[in-house]
């Protein structure tokens, strides 16, 4: 699928991925110049990906926050802000010139974060609290694809909420079966027991199956051997969910090219995981162990 085809595809699609957002009104028109002014109706996700350190950019990371925007205005279910400013991750915003900023999006009003940051961020201290609180207090949502496990690797906290460190991609781009560990989480359901993909397979670290529900792995048995592959018990997760206090949060490792956010499964799955992060649908997520 290329990228011209897209919105036709979400389109096609429609009877499917929206079904269990039935209940949520046509869109309201007015944002982006689609129309008059109206009252919103519907959630609100903040689109944030800050790549200004240089180091390993993606050139998926524009076409990926696209692709989450137009999921949500064309399913109704939520308005996005797409923002690379990192200024704005707080409860309080300033301007360049330290004064309040004035509207616009921050974690004072919006219900979930899509982030596709990575690497060192900087946030001061207020910030990094605030997004914490915004998660684990306020119970909104975190959804993070691919480089988000990169991120702020100097801060604790943050490896915490997300649930596990980045710890390199052993095959680069490489082909490789992935099992569906959980096939009634909302953002994995429409996927097969077991399928294959092509994608930058990053390895986890710092993680624990006592605190993450694994909802998908890579089956390392099939994958050729790598000097680069820590882990040694065969436990290599590429999606997950968790709570984090009162928040939900969710990560998948798949993301890597721009065609991969063209990928109906790879889509679908962020989709339904937004609405579950937003508190749309719901789904067990207690740890279990490797099976």
């Amino acid at each position: 699928m290329t990228r011209g085809t897209f919105t036709g595809a979400v389109l096609v699609a429609a009877a499917v991925l929206w079904e269990s957002a039935a209940a949520v009104q046509p869109p309201p028109q007015g944002r982006g110049g689609r129309g008059a002014p109206a009252a919103r109706q519907r959630k609100t996700v903040l689109a944030w990906a800050d790549t200004r350190n240089g180091i390993a950019q993606h050139d998926s990371v524009s076409h990926a926050l696209a692709v989450i925007e137009r999921l949500g205005y064309e399913s109704g279910v939520y308005d996005t802000y797409i923002r690379t400013d990192s200024n704005i991750i707080s409860k309080h915003p300033l301007m360049t010139d330290g004064k309040p900023a004035s509207g616009g999006p921050s974690l004072a009003n919006v219900d979930a974060v899509f982030f596709l940051g990575h690497r060192e961020i900087q946030l001061d201290p207020h910030q990094k609290a605030d997004l914490l609180s915004f998660v684990k207090d306020d119970g909104k949502g975190f959804v993070a694809g691919h480089t988000a496990s990169t991120a702020f690797d100097s801060w604790p906290e943050f490896g915490e909420m997300l649930g596990a460190r980045y710890d390199g991609h052993p095959w680069n781009t490489a082909y490789g079966s992935v099992i569906n560990e959980d096939p009634a989480f909302p953002a994995t359901k429409h996927l097969p027991p077991v399928f294959n993909f092509t994608e930058e397979f990053y390895q986890a670290q710092a993680h624990s199956r006592d605190t993450i529900r694994v909802l998908l792995r890579l089956d390392v048995s099939k994958m050729p051997p790598n000097p680069a592959l820590h882990r040694t018990d065969g436990d290599f997760p590429l999606a997950w969910a968790k709570m984090y206090g009162k928040g939900r949060v969710f990560y998948s490792a798949f993301g890597h090219a721009a065609a991969t956010w063209d990928n109906p499964d790879v889509y679908r799955m962020y989709f339904e995981a937004i609405k579950w992060s937003l508190g749309l649908t719901d789904a067990d997520v207690t740890p279990r162990p490797l099976k």
